[in-house]
This record gives C-alpha cells, structure tokens and sequence, in this order.
C-alpha cells in the first residue's frame, strides 16, 4: 500500500474548520490570547492563523529551497582569490565528489541528505577550518554565557568555541571565518535592566560593536560580513540581527522564513533545554522505555495563538491523547513530564510566540517521534539531516485532523522512525569535553557548510 506524503495531503480538510472559543479569546497578531469572559462564539482558524504569519511554507518547499539556495547563493568572487578562497574551492570539490561511504546501514545513512558527503564534509571540517574569535566587547554581553535554561545552545557553544585549540586561531589572516562571540540573552537582559525603550537599542548596540570591529581588523569591510558568524538563541535574535548582520551566517534558534531566515546561508541552532552548568546531559534517558502507551503527548504554557488551537480540539478528547496546558514546574511534575514523553509514542512539537521549541530536541531525547506543528520553522541543521524520515510535520490548519494523521502511519512506518530517533541521538548532545559528532561539531559542521557552499 502506497504511503501517504503527509506534507501534500491533508487526510480529512473541511472547507472552513472552525474553532469555538469564548468570544474575547484574542487571536491577534503580537498580543497573546486572553479570556475575560464566558460568551461563546465561533472563530474560523484559517482566519486566525492567516493574520498570524501568512502563506505556510510546507517542509517539502523548504527542501526545495534548499537545493535552489546552495546552487545559486554565492559570494561575490574576490579579485584576487586568497588561500583560504582556494582552500574552500577545494573543499566544496571534495565534497561534491565525495567517495560513496558503505561502511555503515541503510536506516543510519537515511538519516541524511547525503551521508558520503556528510562524511566527507566533516572530515574536511576537521582537518582544514580555522576560525578567529574577536576578543573585543566586555563582558557579561561578550564572552559570558548562559549555559543553563532554554537559550543554553548558544551559551554551550561560545563557552567550547572559546576553549577550543583545534579550530581557532590567534592570527586571523589564517581563518576561513571570523566568530562574533556575543550572547543574544545577555544583551537582552543587560539593556532590559539599564532601561531600554526598544529592539532598536539592541541593535545599536550591536552595531557599534560591529564599527569597532570593523574599524580596528579589515576583514569585516574585506567581504561585508560575509565570512563572518555568530550564534544566538533569544526570540528576538532575528530581528536584531537582521539589518547588521545581514551578510553572515547566523546561527538562530528563532529559525523562521517569515521572519528573514536565508536557508542555505543561515544555521537553525536547535533549542536545547539545559538543567545543569555541570551536565548538559542531567536528566537525559538514553534508554527510555519501550511501552509506548500513549498516542500523543504535550503539555506547555498557552503562549502564542497555535496552542489555544491545539487544546481546544483535542485536550480530553481522546483516552490515547495525552493533551494538557502546562504542568507542574517543581521537581515532581518535571520528572512526570518525562514520563510522559518516554511513554508516548509522537511528542506534538507546537509553536509558542515564536517557531521554536526546546520539545523537539526532547523528543528526540526521549526517542519519541517529534510532530512539529509550526509553520515556516527550519528544524535544526536543515542542511544535514532529512527530518521527514524520522519526525512528522502537520501544518497549523491540520490541527483538527491531527489524530487521523498520526492513525495514518503504518505501523512499519512508526517503528523505523522510532529506529532512527535512537540513531540520530548523538548528534543532539552537549559534552563538557566535546566529541565527534555531538552537537558543539555538528552546529560548527553547519556553519563551515554554509561557508563552503558560498564560495566560486
């Protein structure tokens, strides 16, 4: 029986699904939903979710774009091709052609895009990227992170980067891209505290810090900016980010089309919830249970407009749907929403204000298929990985179809997903020590990518 492509076809679409919600429930743009009363009236979700964020970019358009972007995005040809030019242009030559890799399974292999050149990118990652840190900017915006809580990927990786011997460099005339090592949370919270009116302060202050930049080394005006990253996570890191640094790689969390995420130029940072400064891994099981006796599973806060949606259709609806708002934040209800997680055969990954989510990473944790529900979001290291062989993705209108999409897979289907779920684990873990393949190489794999495939 031939399987359905769940990302072109809607199993069951109404022709105007409606949501009923009391009256002044507030679906708007940029305001989250408040209930003031217990009048009833009824609310088209395609209405909802057009004012939200417009056209819905499918995961199949976004593999698309990704093809056309690494064909045709590159960098402006330098007059005079330097050495690192040359050893970029052989590195993408190396990696088109790449050796066809055997050694390893079919269901590994079909974790990726392109294992053999996975492969061989990385090995050349390994053996050839240099990168020059700035030692500009004073702390805590500069060179001191948060390495706990939601935003902790960029902390984690400014704190290995800034150790590490193997790919920086003191000299930056022998890096083939220059890190621009400032925390998003850190300035957010910084200027929050000294009273700042708007996102246009943030942005000054990056922008004065580029100027310095700029002013005291020439390879920011060498190129613009072009060779340039940075790494952030805060949900407002795109937009301060967007106009200054509109030539580098930036490395977001807040991965969203809509709001000016270039696939194929940008890396989408996963979302990775961090407990312990000490251990990343605190918490973590690698070896969840195999009862999986439950459906579906989520719990969150009602933040954003696409939860509402969510809990309205199928909280308690359904004894297989484990369906609630938020839990319990002390110790005992932490540790039951990993129960639930281990237990629960799909993990519904929904969009909170922004596109992003730390469940997704969860899931993959707890090897519980993620079903990601949030339009325009590029899961993360897009370029790497192809994501439809081991998570769904259901878009925002297919919330009230969500239980016959999941009834929909085969049963042969779900246990290969749930294969490469265990398999793709290593490459979404923090170590105190880094190691090959976990996360800290796999984000630096992805900015290298991006670096290779921009170059002439």
């Amino acid at each position: 029986m031939k399987e359905i492509n769940l990302n072109l076809v809607s199993i069951f679409e109404p022709e105007k699904p409606v949501l009923v919600l009391p009256k002044n429930l507030s679906l708007v743009h940029d305001k989250e939903p408040k209930i003031e009363g217990s009048d009833i009236s009824v609310t088209p979700i395609s209405s909802a979710l057009r004012k939200k964020g417009g056209k819905a970019m499918s995961i199949t358009e976004m593999n698309s774009l990704l093809l056309v972007n690494s064909a045709e995005k590159k960098l402006k040809r330098p007059r005079l091709a330097s050495q690192r030019d040359r050893e970029l242009q052989d590195a993408k030559y190396q990696i088109l052609n790449a050796p066809i890799q055997r050694s390893i399974s079919q269901v590994h292999a079909s974790l990726f895009r392109n294992y053999s050149m996975f492969v061989r990118s990385y090995e050349l990652m390994e053996s050839k990227f240099k990168v020059y840190i700035y030692r500009e900017g004073e702390k805590p915006i500069f060179h001191n992170p948060y390495t706990r809580g939601i935003y902790a990927s960029e902390g984690w990786f400014m704190k290995l980067m800034e150790k590490n011997k193997q790919f920086a460099v003191k000299d930056p005339k022998k890096a083939h891209m220059f890190y621009l090592p400032f925390s998003s949370v850190k300035l957010r919270n910084a200027l929050n505290e000294s009273g700042f009116r708007s996102q246009k302060d943030l942005e000054n202050h990056l922008k004065k810090y580029v100027d310095i930049i700029a002013t005291k080394y020439r390879f920011w005006n060498k190129r613009g900016g072009a060779d340039h990253f940075l790494v952030a996570c805060h949900d407002w890191a795109p937009r301060s980010t967007r106009k200054i640094f509109e030539n580098c790689t930036r490395a977001l969390c807040n991965s969203n089309i809509a709001g000016g995420f270039k696939i194929g130029k940008d890396v989408s940072l996963p979302v990775t919830y961090i407990r312990s400064s000490e251990n990343p891994l605190k918490d973590i099981e690698k070896n969840p249970s195999p009862n999986k006796t439950i459906l579906a599973f989520f719990a969150g806060g009602m933040h954003g407009y696409v939860r509402p949606i969510l809990l309205h259709y199928w909280q308690n609806k359904q004894p297989d749907m484990k369906i609630v708002g938020p839990m319990p934040r002390d110790i005992e209800g932490k540790a039951k929403y990993r129960e639930f997680m281990k237990a629960s055969k799909y993990c519904i990954c929904a969009k909170g204000y922004e596109v992003h989510t730390p469940r997704v990473v969860e899931s993959i944790y707890y090897e519980c298929v993620p079903v990601i529900i949030s339009d325009n979001y590029v899961p993360p290291l897009f370029e790497v990985f192809d994501w439809e062989s081991f998570a769904l993705f259901v878009l925002e209108k297919d919330i009230p179809n969500l239980r016959e999409i999941l009834l929909s897979v085969s049963e042969d289907r779900y246990a290969m997903m749930k294969r490469r779920l265990k398999m793709v684990q290593r490459y979404f873990f923090w170590h105190k020590i880094p190691e090959k393949y976990d996360l800290f190489h796999m984000i630096l794999h992805s900015v290298w990518y991006s670096r290779v495939f921009r170059v002439l």
